[in-house]
């Protein structure tokens, strides 16, 4: 059983945290993983900025551009992911456009993933018909790839991703890109025991959530939650990270009273 897959104790609801490295900047991003991991989050997001990130909404666009613009590279978020791993206790993921890690070399990007502790890798634009070498490569250093399902996704893609994904399934609630909204698609809980029908593995929603109702919500039939937009947001209202601290409390408390229903 790898890390990531350890997290999904029976009738535990996964907690998961976006944060893009390098942003606000370098030597915050270890403090703010700190607090992730302190306040109730179980897998950390780690988010690899990239120029083109087209699954991104105009939040996390934001924060990948300015971490671009004081020269956050690949190399050096494997640094941040080292300093991160040696402090805290949680699987940390990378979230990374395929090119990145092309570029970088699949066999050498997976080898320093594996050395600085980083636990599974999330790839949007990676589907599984073009994911085999990287899913080789990543299985021989104990990494964990991440396939994304979405509600357009066909049965066949369904069941290739159930017979593929490792750690957990990434469910999109919604087409179209990340970012706090008020409102979850009315078909969410369809979608998921669509998948289920299907998948063994656990099953994790993310893009739109930004409520302890929302979570709530998702967990009452998903695995796992995943916030990201709403993070970076509170990150850049209060530096001193209070603000986050408490609304990943609360996250976890909603999903917690998910647990003590079933």
């Amino acid at each position: 059983m790898s890390r990531i897959e350890s997290v999904f104790k029976k009738g535990h609801k996964a907690l998961i945290g976006y944060i893009t490295a390098g942003y606000p900047d370098i030597k915050a991003t270890p403090r703010i993983a700190a607090a992730l991991a302190e306040s109730g989050c179980d897998i950390i997001e780690l988010g690899i900025p990239f120029s083109d990130p087209l699954a991104d909404g105009a939040t996390i666009q934001k924060a990948s551009f300015e971490a671009l613009q004081r020269g956050v590279t690949p190399r050096i978020c494997l640094d941040i992911a080292h300093k991160i791993s040696s402090k805290v206790s949680v699987p940390l993921a990378f979230m990374s456009y395929y090119n990145p890690i092309l570029n970088f070399g699949l066999e050498a990007f997976c080898t320093h993933c594996q050395k600085s502790g980083i636990s599974g890798l999330i790839v949007p634009d990676l589907t599984p018909d073009e994911g085999q070498e990287l899913e080789n490569i990543s299985k021989t250093h104990d990494l964990d790839l991440i396939y994304f399902l979405a509600p357009t996704s066909t049965a066949a893609r369904i069941e290739e991703v159930a017979a593929r994904a490792r750690g957990f399934i990434y469910m999109v609630s919604l087409t179209g890109v990340t970012g706090a909204r008020k409102s979850l698609p009315p078909e969410l809980e369809s979608f998921v025991k669509r998948v289920r029908q299907k998948a063994q593995q656990p099953l994790c929603v993310g893009f739109g959530i930004s409520t302890p109702e929302q979570a709530k919500r998702v967990a009452a039939t998903a695995d796992g939650v995943i916030v990201g937009s709403r993070l970076i947001q509170l990150i850049d209202e209060d530096a001193t990270l209070s603000s986050l601290r408490a609304f990943i409390s609360i996250l976890r408390k909603a999903l917690d009273s998910c647990e003590n229903n079933r």
